[in-house]
């Protein structure tokens, strides 16, 4: 037992052994390292993920923007000072990393991380709550006791052992990380590959597509890998003997995911907490291997040789003469002591509420859409994708009646209020306090939202009928305004693709599911010129609007409903409704054989077989559009769409065919640009709080400098705006 968990089955024996376990001396080299790695990748993350760069643009302070705090009391405070939480946030990281004032330094940290974590909801994510949860953790160890700037002016601590808590909190999180989420991936959606079916066509997959079809790589590699390592991760990590294939196969999937998702230093951050499960000195036998003219900036390799009151020696034994980590001095055998015996029960207590929490739904139901519960805390990382199909909010004016309609998305830059009831019910609040300044007295707030959860039927996910402003919502109970899952419709998900396989490239489909005596208003665009409705289960009743006619659909019925113009379609069964809709995009069909006409004339051009003279129109297509000069001087729109998007195609594909080298640039210099502007505009910030505002002229300089792009990006983004309907009234 002692060689497979590093203790033996007697220290289980007694509350008095298990306290002298979890206090047991240990060497502190490798939770040193781990903080100075976490600590480097915090303040890389407060630039990046935290939004440093951006900060102007994500608190707009002045603006009438609704926000989504976890407690409605929180509010941001002025930008100016919004740039000093981030300053102090970004010098705990820090001292964090280099072990200076390093309590101190951890009280800054996650004091401000927690409150720009708890500020707004719509960036909650699972690895952001760890961040936060290991910054907790590391305030209370002894981490500052191994290549630390305190241990160079505090001898007593320098290289002196931590208890083995310390260790055992750290790898015990990181263990309910990777275990919860492989248990959450026992979901059926997970496992039948519904829920994140769309990665398979991602490049970094297509070695296994050269032996296996697309589906069979979604359902085998994607879905089935991802269950077995995180079921298994934790496991092979802790053992010596699976340890090395660990390590391959963990860090093969978070550099896969570095490359997958934008989820900043998440995947980093994880491959630097693997090392905590090797044996706690080795950094001491790896930075011996450097030359010993390294030794003054490399941790230390000599043995620890300082004792610590945070641990409890054993008595000194014949087979235990030399010190457990291999030092010739035995330590003075010492019992526990109050605060031994509190931070053995602090452990115990948080690793069961680690492990409470995920299942914690039952407490918090009013939070999520279809899985219950605060998502942050329940380790369910890309169990559930989604897809919106149709948002439409409505207004009525309490006093006049009038109804109006607002944009999906006013007054706030978050699109994840779509999908929770806790930020729907702040968000029609927002609106309520913020229509009245456009002569809407006591407005009523209505959502009708449509969401598809792991390839389902799109169906609404709120009742549409339901004032949400004067709507009840708590936490503690069931939201009794959200619409159930469709659960007994899941099994039409195995016919959706035989469905699609039998329609033609140009044929589009959406797939509807809807409740009895509820309806879905849409309007058929008119480049849709070829739509229709087909129920696959119930009875609809569909309403052409501008006809005024009305027409019941059975099973297997369809109609074509008129482009240009509004319908309903009403479920009059007594079970719920399914039904798809079949379009052709008739506008996009007709360009894109436009292209290839222009397409097929360009080569004919530039292969000499082209004989008949060019109209004037035509004439741009025999002119090299590099510089997008030929596009500009072009007079037919399509033709000169045609060569914007050959333009942009070549771009794209010189970017994706770049070298190394070119791409460590590309990368370098986009990097350099967002540091560049985090730093320049917290030091304006920093400045106007020291000095008071500058005159308006001179602000607007700064920043515009401080905006200042690569010329690539600035070409882009000018060429965004110009491209933009309507931007002259933004």
């Amino acid at each position: 037992m002692k060689m497979l968990f590093g203790f033996e089955k007697e220290d289980l024996s007694s509350w008095h052994r298990f306290v002298c376990l979890l206090n047991r001396p240990t060497d502190p080299a490798s939770l040193g390292i781990f903080r100075f790695l976490f600590g480097m990748l915090m303040a890389i993350d407060i630039t990046q993920e935290r939004g440093l760069s951006h900060l102007d643009y994500k608190y707009l302070d002045g603006a009438p923007v609704c926000r989504f705090p976890l407690f409605n009391f929180l509010k941001p405070l002025p930008l100016d000072w919004m740039y000093l939480v981030y300053v102090i946030m970004f010098f705990g990281a820090l001292g964090i990393m280099l072990g200076c004032f390093y309590r101190f330094s951890c009280l800054m940290f996650i004091s401000t991380y927690w409150y720009i974590f708890f500020l707004d909801k719509t960036t909650w994510n699972n690895h952001s709550y760890l961040y936060g949860l290991i910054g907790f953790q590391l305030t209370l160890m002894d981490a500052d006791r191994y290549w630390s700037i305190d241990g160079l002016f505090r001898p007593r601590k320098r290289n002196a052992d931590v208890p083995l808590w310390n260790y055992t909190l750290l790898r015990s999180q990181i263990f309910v990380v990777y275990f919860i989420a492989g248990v959450k991936k026992l979901d059926a959606d997970w496992v039948e590959g519904y829920s994140m079916g769309f990665l398979a066509h991602h490049w970094l997959f297509d070695p296994f597509k050269l032996i296996l079809p697309v589906q069979l790589v979604s359902l085998l590699v994607v879905h089935g890998g991802g269950l077995v390592l995180d079921l298994t991760a934790g496991y092979l990590l802790f053992f010596d003997v699976t340890r090395p294939y660990a390590f391959f196969f963990v860090s093969y999937f978070h550099c896969m995911n570095s490359q997958l998702f934008s989820i900043g230093m998440f995947p980093y951050t994880m491959l630097a907490t693997s090392p905590l499960f090797c044996y706690p000195d080795w950094p001491r036998r790896f930075f011996g291997l450097f030359p010993e003219f390294l030794s003054p900036i490399l941790p230390i390799t000599s043995l620890p040789s300082q004792t610590s009151s945070s641990c409890v020696y054993p008595d000194p034994t014949p087979s235990a003469s030399t010190d457990p980590q291999g030092g010739a001095a035995t330590p003075k055998p010492s019992s526990p002591r109050l605060k031994h015996k509190l931070w053995a029960i602090f452990v115990v207590v948080y690793l069961l509420e680690q492990l409470f929490l995920p299942y914690s739904h039952f407490i918090t139901q009013g939070y999520n859409n279809w899985t219950n519960g605060l998502y942050g805390y329940s380790w369910d990382m890309m169990v559930h994708s989604r897809s919106h199909q149709h948002v439409k909010i409505t207004y009525r004016d309490g006093t006049t009646g009038e109804v109006g309609y607002l944009n999906p998305g006013v007054f706030t830059q978050s699109k994840r209020w779509k999908d929770h009831g806790d930020m729907l019910k702040q968000y029609a609040t927002c609106l309520y306090h913020q229509l009245p300044h456009y002569n809407i007295s006591e407005p009523e707030i209505y959502f009708d939202i449509w969401v598809s959860i792991n390839e389902r039927f799109q169906q609404r996910i709120f009742d549409p009928r339901v004032d949400i402003v004067k709507a009840e919502w708590s936490p503690f109970k069931p939201n009794p305004w959200l619409m159930p899952l469709l659960v007994d419709l899941s099994p039409w998900r195995t016919k959706f693709q035989d469905i699609e396989d039998t329609l033609d490239n140009q044929t589009e489909i959406v797939f509807i599911a809807d409740f009895p005596g509820l309806h879905l208003e849409n309007f058929v665009s008119e480049d849709l010129g070829n739509t229709s409705v087909q129920v696959l289960q119930g009875q609809v009743k569909v309403e052409i609007m501008e006809e005024k006619k009305n027409y019941t659909l059975q099973p297997g019925e369809q109609i074509k409903v008129p482009p240009g113009a509004y319908h309903r379609v009403h479920t009059v069964s007594e079970e719920p409704s399914c039904y798809m809709y079949i379009y052709v995009n008739t506008t996009e069909a007709a360009l894109q054989q436009n292209f290839t006409k222009l397409s097929e004339l360009q080569e004919r051009i530039r292969n000499g077989t082209e004989m008949e003279p060019l109209p004037p129109e035509l004439q741009p297509l025999t002119i090299d559009n590099e510089d997008g000069q030929a596009e500009v001087n072009a007079t037919d729109p399509i033709v000169q769409l045609f060569l914007k998007r050959q333009r942009r195609m070549k771009e794209v594909k010189k970017r994706r065919e770049a070298n190394v080298l070119e791409r460590m640039n590309r990368f370098s210099v986009k990097k350099y640009y967002m540091l560049r502007r985090g730093f320049l505009m917290t030091a304006i910030a920093l400045r106007n709080l020291a000095f008071g505002l500058p005159p308006l002229e001179q602000l607007q300089r700064e920043v515009a400098y401080a905006n200042m792009k690569e010329p690539e990006a600035q070409a882009t983004h000018e060429e965004n705006l110009k491209a933009e309907v309507g931007h002259d009234e933004l």
